[in-house]
């Protein structure tokens, strides 16, 4: 007997006798090794998933900075596309010849045929 006394064992623990404790026991290391298992794949499953969420954030963020990016240079086109239609309107034979018409009026195509109008962007 040890200066501790008799130790208790753990209450899922239960001691038989003879062959049922061996076989038993072979059970438990048996459930206890697949259960490892199933608990390793789990774990390999859920980085696989944290690895492709990562990827798919780093390349959501890299859409979104070309987005934004390309946003800007719209922006930066309208304010240039507006400030020629702004310089030309008073000089416009098109316009000058049609009766007037309210500022909301959405201008047709061919009122902008003019050569002289043209964007950097789309220069050879």
């Amino acid at each position: 007997m040890s200066l501790w006394g008799a130790v208790p064992l753990h209450p899922r623990v239960r001691r038989t006798q003879g062959s049922e404790d061996s076989s038993d026991d072979v059970r438990r290391v048996q459930r206890r090794e697949k259960n490892r298992i199933a608990a390793q794949k789990s774990r390999q499953r859920q980085t696989q998933k944290a690895d492709t969420l990562h990827l798919e954030s780093e390349d959501l963020e890299k859409q979104n900075a070309a987005l934004r990016k390309e946003i800007k240079q719209l922006t930066e086109e309208l304010k240039y596309f507006t400030s020629v239609l702004n310089s030309h309107e008073p000089l416009c034979s098109v316009l000058a010849a049609s009766t007037p018409s309210p500022p909301e009026v959405v201008y047709s195509a061919h009122a902008f045929h003019q050569p002289h109008v043209s964007s950097p962007r789309f220069q050879p």
